[in-house]
Parts: structure tokens; C-alpha cells; sequence
């Protein structure tokens, strides 16, 4: 005796052994014994085998009409024998019930189960709802094949095009379009992005980078929403001093100034004049919503997004010949010593008389032209001239100032590679298009004035940061315990001191135009110089205030999304001066091994790494004449290949300690990380804030 019975939800036949009033022993084709409850015995039989039954049967279920079988269905609930009989005769054989019951089971939006081998038949509206879905996934799975059959063929689907980003970053695998590629990947047996490339779905790889960081961080596009700018407070007092800010020439949310008064006098007062974008702009309005949804500029070679509006920047940016509202730290200085006597915070409006520019400047301010009165450079500017005196002043103040830190520190801040500066010709401040000729030059880290306004900042955002500390007032602090290999600076709302700098505690506070967390601190600097002891009430933060931490925590990601980026744009361009100069080899020196059986090395006169061949043998510091291979500007990939050594062996060395500002320097680009897997189964601290080569506290530390 034969039985037919389901198990599992599977239907299997097999030899009945033995029987009992609650189950049986049966016997598959395969030798395996299974013990089967009576309940789920649906049918037994002597003849045909269990094998030619269950052959027939499926053979037979394939040819069952569901439509006429459901028109045939009694309104109640049935067996698949009664169905057999309704269907095929009154007299319907093993092999047809059996076919009935295989039917039935494989119909779910025809039939319904009511329990074994018994089911209803489903509501006519259900069956139509059903049916339309069935048939819209066929078509959706013949155009998922179209798309397919179409990208391997060397042809990108409009769809598909304007889904690539989200397809390749950010994908809903159950799309069509994100099916189509991975099943175009699997016939071709090609990298998707190798296979979109192919396709033509990209038309240029610098529009590729940018739409893509547009994608993952300005969904929304990079314009404002229509905003009153707010107007600053009219009743603050003038400052009697002239500032002046040193930036580089293409900045224009000039957010810091100087001025120095008293000199030959004994007691110098240096002023730090800081952009007081806060006293106008409330926490929770519209303009700080839009500031608190960007967190910062984003910089790149040739173009910015401002992290506020135009206008509001417009009206708060330092510019010469104004006087403009600033939260300002005056310093007592013994002009002898050096040594700092005293602090003062005043909210007021500082006159600017003039917006010095380090570009055009740096190759008159030197070392030698501040130490001797005397030295004349031709083409100096009396703006310049008339400064001189301070300019000398403050760069002694800025070395001082250093070398206590580094005592501090216990080792010596060491910036051995310079600032690269890029410039987009004829771009004049649009969105670049990837096709502009690009310079790349160089400036020296620590410049003089590149030191004055660090060393200013680093003063300003200490000082603030114990201010802050001193009144209770909670702040965002930047801190790291330790130079020990590994430890990275980190944000939170306790004063902490910061290694890598050489202070007790550090809040960025220089930067309220460009930066957020600049903002959110000087609105707590504010409360504080306004209400003294009681600025913990009015402050707008309180302490463990949650919207503190869920700052910190939105400003990292989003910072170090825009570093990311500023750092790939400018190794695009890198790779583009290469092709539009034809250099082909580069003079390098080796850094350390990737861990892949090749070498890291740095250009020498470029920001540029790169993993290279022949350089297995060659020291960390050795320097070498690498020749360089095919540029790929998608995933910002270069190779290299050591022709020669250039230094003498026994003069070889490391190239210097790797300082702080290294860790995050020039990675070497890989293939980018896309999130479209061809192998899964079908189923559901280093400078941003302003240009790398500009005048910020970021250049001297993390």
C-alpha cells in the first residue's frame, strides 16, 4: 500500500511500512523512513507507483484551467477530491484527484486552504485584485529583462539613468531598475559600475562626484528657502580700534579680525574680532533651521556651498570699510615678556579697515621683512606699510605663543608638506563643470601670517572655552587625552583638555558664519558676556542638553562627509592637472606599505598618494622617480610603477614624525564602495572649514 501525504507544506508519496491509529511509517524512494501523522495521509493507493503518480499528476496540474476550475468550485468549503470530480468526471481517478490537490495548493489567489487537502475558493473582487497583481509583476519582471538585456547590450535605460545614483549608493532592491543592473552585472560578468560606465550612464565623471554628494547630502538641491535676513541689534558700541582680517582672496565669510593697540607702551591689547552672526540669529528661526540643516561650509577647488545664506553672510562678514557686529576678546599682553596678563569679552561693533589677503601678500611678509624694519620689498602696499609695526609685533606674540604650546604638547608641532592652493581658471566662482584648466600651487604651512591668525584663533577658542567652563555654560569642546598613537580628537560638552594643541580646553568659536557649532558656542559666549555670573539661566543650551549631543553627533557625520568630499575633489583635480600638463612620472617618497603588497608614496611637489610597484625594497623616507599609469577619474584611481631611486641609501631616513594634521591627509582612492551586490540572492580633525590654504586655527591643529 501506497500513500500520498504532505509534510512540510510539500507533497511526497511513499510505501506505507506500517500503521497505526495516529500515524504510519512510510518508506520514500530514496530509502528514507519517515513517520507521518494520520492527519496529513491524503490519499493511498496500490497502484501506480508513488513516483509515476506524483509525475502524472504535476504533468496533469500544469494543463488544469484555474479559471474554469474556480468557476466550478462550490461557494463552500471542498476537498480536492470533490473538486476532481466537479472537474474532470464523477468518476475521477487517482492521477486526477492527486492533479486536483497539487492545483489547488500551487493557486493561493484562486484557492484558499481550510486545512489539509480541503480549501476555498477566494472572493471573485480578491481573485480580480490578485490575478492584476500577478500580471503587473510579469510585466515588471519582462521589463526588469528588457532593461537588462539593453545595458549589456552597451545601452543605459532613461529609467535606469535617472535612478543611477540611488541604484549605486542608496538602493531599494526590490526596484526594477536596481534588479535590471544586478542581472545585467550577472550576465556580463561585469562590475556595475564597469557596466553603467560601458553603458554611457555616465557623461562625466566630475558631474559623477558631484551629483552623487548632492545625492547622499543635499537631497533637496543646494538652494535656500526664501528667508529674512535678520538685521543686527543696533545699540552696540564702537570699538575704538582698527581690525583687520587676513584671509586668502577667494573668501568671503570673513569671520575673524585683528587689531593691536598700545604697542611701545608696555601693555599691548590685542583684539580678536569674531563675526557676531549670533546676536541677530535666535536659536529654533528660520535662519538657524537652515543652519543647523547644512552644519557647515562645504569647500572644493573652484566652488562652495555656504552653510547660510548669502545675505545673511553679507551682512555679518567682516568687510573693510564697515563696522560690523563682533563678539571680540581683548587680550592684555606684557609687551616685554609676552606673557598674558588679562581677558576681556565685549559684544560691539568693530570698524574694519581693511581685509588683508595672504595670497598676494606671503611673498612680502616673510621672517626676515618683520625682523628688520629696514628691508624694503618692492610693490608693498602702504595698507601693509601701516601695519608693519603690529604685523612684527604679532608674529613674535604667535611664536611665543607656540612654543608653549608645544612644551605642553612635548614634542614640537612639525608641518612638513605645504598647502596646495587650486585654481579653476575661467571658472570665476560658478559650478565648475570638470573641464576647467587647473593650477596647483604651493604654500609653505606656518607662513607668518598663516601663524599670527592661528595662534590668534587657538587664544581666542581656549579662552572662550574656559569661559564657558568658568560659568557653567555648557559648550561643544573639541579634546583628545593623549599624542599616543590611535587617539583622535573628539566633540562633546565638557571642557577637556586637547593634546594635539597643547591647551586646557579648546571650543571651535572663530567660525559662527562658516561652521555651526561656532555659532551654537557663540551664542553661549554671548550669554555669558551679557549676564556674568547668571549665564546659565539664560543661556540657550542647558547643561546635558539633548539638543547639544544630537548636534555634536549630526556636525560629525555631516563634517566628515564634506571632508571626504573636499578631499576627492581635489585629488579629481590633481589627477586632471597630470593629464592636462602630460606628466607622466613623478618624483616621490615613500611612506609606508598598504598592506596589499604595494607601497603608499607622496608626490613630492603635488597632493597626491598613490600606490605604486617596485617599492617593496625602498625605506619609509626614500625617494623615487615613479611612472605613472591610466587615470581612472571615476573612482579617482592611479598606479605607479618605481622606475629608480633618487636618494642615496645610506642618507635615507624617515621623512619626519607623522604629526596629527597626516592622519587625515590625501587617501589613496579606491574603487568607490556602490551598494549594488551582484552575489545576493533576490530578495527584499583636519582643516575643512575654510580652504586648505587658508589662515584658520585648522591649519596648526585638529
Amino acid at each position: 500500500m501506497h500513500a500520498l501525504f504532505e509534510e512540510a507544506g510539500k507533497f511526497q508519496a511513499g510505501r506505507i511500512l506500517s500503521e497505526a491509529e495516529s500515524s504510519a511509517q512510510i518508506e520514500l524512494d530514496s530509502g528514507k523512513r519517515v513517520k507521518v501523522k494520520a492527519a496529513n495521509i491524503l490519499l493511498k493507493f496500490e497502484k501506480p507507483s508513488p513516483a509515476e503518480l506524483l509525475a502524472k499528476a504535476r504533468e496533469l496540474a500544469a494543463a488544469i484551467e484555474l479559471d474554469l476550475a474556480w468557476e466550478f468550485a462550490p461557494e463552500d468549503e471542498f476537498g480536492f477530491a470533490d473538486l476532481a470530480r466537479d472537474y474532470f468526471s464523477e468518476s475521477a481517478s487517482l492521477t486526477e484527484q492527486a492533479a486536483a490537490l497539487l492545483a489547488l495548493h500551487e493557486a493561493p489567489h484562486y484557492f484558499r486552504r481550510a486545512g489539509k487537502g480541503r480549501f476555498k475558493k477566494a472572493p471573485a473582487e480578491i481573485l480580480q485584485q490578485a490575478l492584476a497583481a500577478i500580471e503587473k509583476k510579469k510585466q515588471i519582471a519582462a521589463q526588469i529583462t528588457a532593461w537588462a538585456d539593453e545595458l549589456a547590450a552597451g545601452t543605459c535605460p532613461q529609467p535606469i539613468r535617472d535612478q543611477l545614483y540611488r541604484i549605486l549608493f542608496k538602493p531599494d532592491k526590490n526596484a526594477p531598475e536596481y534588479k535590471a543592473v544586478v542581472e545585467a552585472s550577472r550576465a556580463t560578468h561585469k562590475a556595475p559600475l564597469d557596466l553603467l560606465q560601458a553603458a554611457g550612464a555616465i557623461d562625466s565623471a566630475y558631474q559623477f562626484h558631484w551629483k552623487r554628494f548632492l545625492f547622499e547630502n543635499f537631497p533637496k538641491g543646494t538652494g535656500f528657502p526664501p528667508l529674512t535676513a535678520p538685521q543686527p541689534p543696533q545699540d552696540l558700541p564702537l570699538a575704538n580700534v582698527q581690525a583687520y582680517s587676513i584671509d586668502d582672496s577667494a573668501t568671503t565669510e570673513i569671520d575673524d579680525a585683528l587689531s593691536v593697540q598700545g604697542l611701545g607702551s608696555g601693555t599691548v591689547t590685542l583684539g580678536i574680532h569674531i563675526a557676531a552672526p549670533g546676536l541677530a540669529i535666535d536659536p529654533g528661526s528660520a535662519i538657524d533651521h537652515v543652519g543647523r540643516a547644512r552644519l557647515s561650509t562645504v569647500y572644493m577647488p573652484g566652488y562652495k556651498i555656504t552653510m547660510l545664506p548669502d545675505e545673511v553672510v553679507q551682512i555679518y562678514t567682516l568687510d573693510e570699510g564697515r563696522a560690523n557686529p563682533a563678539v571680540s576678546l581683548y587680550v592684555t599682553i606684557n609687551e616685554e615678556t609676552l606673557e598674558i596678563t588679562g581677558t576681556e569679552t565685549r559684544l560691539e561693533r568693530v570698524p574694519v579697515a581693511v581685509n588683508l589677503r595672504h595670497d598676494r601678500l606671503d611673498h612680502i611678509v616673510t621672517e626676515e621683512w618683520l625682523g628688520d624694519a629696514s628691508l624694503t620689498v618692492e610693490g608693498t602696499p602702504q595698507e601693509l606699510l601701516d601695519r608693519r609695526a603690529e604685523l612684527s609685533f604679532l608674529y613674535r606674540l604667535a611664536r611665543q605663543l607656540k612654543a608653549q604650546r608645544e612644551v605642553v604638547r612635548g614634542k614640537p608641532e612639525t608641518f612638513n608638506r605645504p598647502d596646495y592652493t587650486f585654481r579653476l581658471e575661467g571658472n570665476g566662482g560658478a559650478e565648475p563643470n570638470g573641464s576647467e584648466t587647473v593650477s596647483i600651487t604651493t604654500r609653505k604651512r606656518g607662513a607668518p601670517l598663516d601663524l599670527i591668525v592661528a595662534e590668534a584663533a587657538i587664544v581666542a577658542n581656549s579662552t572662550w572655552g574656559q569661559l564657558l567652563a568658568d560659568h557653567n555654560v555648557p559648550g561643544i569642546y573639541r579634546s583628545q587625552y593623549s599624542l599616543a598613537p590611535g587617539v583622535k580628537v573628539r566633540m562633546g560638552t565638557k571642557a577637556q583638555p586637547h593634546a594635539g594643541i597643547g591647551v586646557k580646553c579648546y571650543a571651535w568659536s572663530t567660525s559662527p558664519l562658516r561652521r555651526y557649532v561656532d555659532l551654537v558656542n557663540q551664542w553661549q559666549i554671548i550669554a555669558c558676556a551679557r549676564h556674568g555670573k547668571t549665564a546659565a539661566l539664560a543661556a540657550p543650551f542647558k547643561p546635558k542638553d539633548a539638543d547639544l549631543f544630537s548636534i555634536i553627533s549630526s556636525f560629525d557625520a555631516a563634517y566628515s562627509a564634506y571632508n571626504g568630499y573636499q578631499a576627492g575633489m581635489e585629488r579629481f583635480w590633481t589627477l586632471k592637472y597630470l593629464e592636462q600638463n602630460q606628466i607622466t612620472e613623478i618624483e616621490a617618497t615613500v611612506i609606508k606599505d598598504n598592506g596589499a603588497g604595494n607601497m603608499l608614496v607622496r608626490a613630492d611637489t603635488l597632493p597626491l598618494v598613490i600606490s605604486v610597484l617596485g617599492a617593496q625594497n625602498l625605506p619609509r623616507g626614500a625617494r623615487a622617480l615613479v611612472r605613472l599609469g591610466e587615470i581612472d577619474e571615476i573612482t579617482l584611481d592611479i598606479h605607479g610603477t618605481v622606475l629608480q631611486r633618487l636618494d642615496d641609501p645610506d642618507d635615507a631616513g624617515d621623512d619626519g614624525d607623522v604629526t596629527e594634521d597626516e592622519d587625515d591627509d590625501d587617501s589613496v582612492a579606491g574603487p568607490i564602495a556602490i551598494a549594488v551586490d551582484v552575489n545576493e540572492n533576490d530578495a527584499a580633525d583636519a582643516p575643512q572649514g575654510k580652504p586648505k590654504s587658508a589662515n584658520t586655527e585648522d591649519n596648526q591643529a585638529p
